[in-house]
């Protein structure tokens, strides 16, 4: 016997060997469970599909079944659609035969065609309604003779009622209280050198005359406005003097063009106008300072602004429209640059600016210097017209004297070589200053004789002489290093 086989024969060799055996047993029946559940689950999930494959078959019949019926109720509809179709039209061409044979027919007994039988019963009608057509014709113009004049003195009272005012400001003098007497020698200067060069300086004539007063006169009531706030601070500074002049009034006009600026942007406001152009909120605010026949050009714009929307509103008119055509109807009496009426200078700016020709026809037509082509054109000229043309409103035709200083002014500043030109005392007097690089002191004496020849052509009956001063003034300077 060898190790091995004594080896196999021992006791607890046998009883490992009974363990393995039994182990792989018990994995050899877990193993075909196992086996068996799987074709189980196997076969379970065939027969649902095999399932599912028919009920999606028996319903995919039942689609087929159901478009198939559709189709052929369709047809079938097609085919009564076009019997009955067919059926109208002969009926149609039945009903038209028979038609023209009936009125062929009346005109043989009537002897008669159908435009004359036609035009004979309208003659019956209207004769017999031509009685009571007349009657009530008789009977509108009587109620609107009775109510007219009444709605429409309710409707301008009402709109004045919008843009009444109290008062209307003077417009041709600015005027600053002196502190004493002694303050004129100071103005004036030595031989009038202040004076001079604060009356070159600001473009206004200076009246002294009138005790403990100071008056300042011009057409233009921005440069009588710069002249009063210069005086009003040269008297608290103390020092007048040229050069303390000149600075004094070119701050002054600097804080008058924000004043303008601001003056424009209530206009706006108040007018209910927004998102308008700087520019022309800035020419707008000059309507501070300038006058219409004695009557403010803001407060006269935003009164006829009032009355305009109060009337769109009555007549149910664009009330945006009116809105902007009253308030920007006298915009061209800024512009001085150029020549030509208020009316075509204003036309020609708004439609610089792209304004809506709505806005531009309510400009052009606000003097009827073009025919209205809107009912807001019309509001706006009714509205001019009440706000100028109310008691108190105006006064002095003050149109026709800026006309006139506007001109002699103009007559200079055309030339070459002028620096600025003031018509003063209501035309009496044209002061030039020229540059003296440019005109020299005979030059300028030749200049003063044009003028006067182009003034006397323009003026041939203006009312008093016309004296005509050219200022050629050289000043030279240098300043030393420190």
């Amino acid at each position: 016997m060898n190790f091995s086989d004594f080896v196999t024969k021992l006791p607890f060799f046998k009883d490992i060997k009974a363990e393995q055996m039994r182990k792989v047993t018990d994995a050899e029946i877990t193993a075909k469970e196992i086996l068996i559940k799987a074709r189980e689950e196997a076969l379970k999930i065939e027969k649902e599909a095999e399932d599912a494959a028919k009920k999606a078959t028996h319903e995919t019949i039942d689609i087929e079944k159901r478009l198939h019926y559709k189709e052929n109720e369709l047809e079938a509809q097609k085919k009564r659609t076009e019997s009955d179709r067919k059926r109208i039209e002969s009926e149609r061409l039945e009903l038209s035969t028979k038609r023209e044979e009936i009125l062929s027919k009346l005109e043989k007994i009537a002897k008669l065609t159908q435009l004359e039988a036609k035009d004979l019963i309208l003659k019956a009608w209207e004769e017999k309604l031509k009685s009571e057509i007349a009657h009530r014709i008789k009977q509108t113009e009587e109620q609107i003779k009775n109510t007219v004049d009444e709605k429409a003195r309710e409707m301008f009272v009402d709109a004045i009622r919008y843009g009444a005012v109290d008062f209307t400001p003077e417009y041709t003098l600015s005027m600053v209280m002196l502190p004493n007497e002694e303050f004129k020698g100071r103005i004036i200067g030595k031989e009038g050198r202040n004076i001079r060069a604060f009356e070159l300086a600001t473009g206004v004539d200076v009246d002294l005359e009138e005790e403990g007063v100071i008056k300042f006169s011009s057409f233009d009531a921005i440069r009588r406005e710069i002249a009063r706030v210069s005086m009003e601070r040269l008297i608290r500074d103390g020092r007048i003097q040229p050069s303390r002049i000149e600075e004094i009034v070119h701050k002054a006009k600097e804080e008058t063009d924000k004043l303008i600026v601001k003056a424009g942007e209530d206009l706006c406001y108040k007018a209910g106008v927004h998102d308008l152009p700087q520019d022309l909120v800035q020419l707008l605010g000059r309507f501070k300072y300038r006058y219409s026949y004695g009557q403010n050009m803001i407060l006269h714009t935003l009164e006829e602004t009032k009355i305009g929307v109060a009337l769109a509103h009555e007549l149910k008119a664009d009330v945006n429209v009116v809105r902007l055509g009253c308030l920007l109807h006298d915009i061209g009496k800024i512009v001085t640059d150029k020549e030509g009426s208020h009316v075509q200078l204003g036309v020609d700016l708004l439609k610089k600016y792209k304004i809506s020709s709505s806005v531009i026809d309510c400009v052009a037509s606000h003097h009827e210097d073009v025919p209205f082509n809107s009912v807001e054109a019309v509001i706006v000229y009714i509205a001019d017209a009440v706000s100028g043309g109310r008691p108190g409103a105006r006064h002095e035709d003050f149109q026709e004297y800026l006309k006139r200083i506007e001109t002699i002014e103009g007559i200079v500043k055309k030339r070459p070589g002028i620096v600025e030109a003031y018509a003063l005392q209501a035309g009496r007097e044209l002061r030039i200053v020229v540059k003296p690089e440019e005109i020299s002191d005979d030059q300028a004496t030749v200049l003063a004789e044009k003028i006067k020849e182009e003034v006397n052509e323009k003026f041939p009956t203006f009312p008093g002489q016309v004296k005509i001063t050219v200022i050629r003034e050289f000043r030279a300077f240098a300043t030393s290093h420190s």
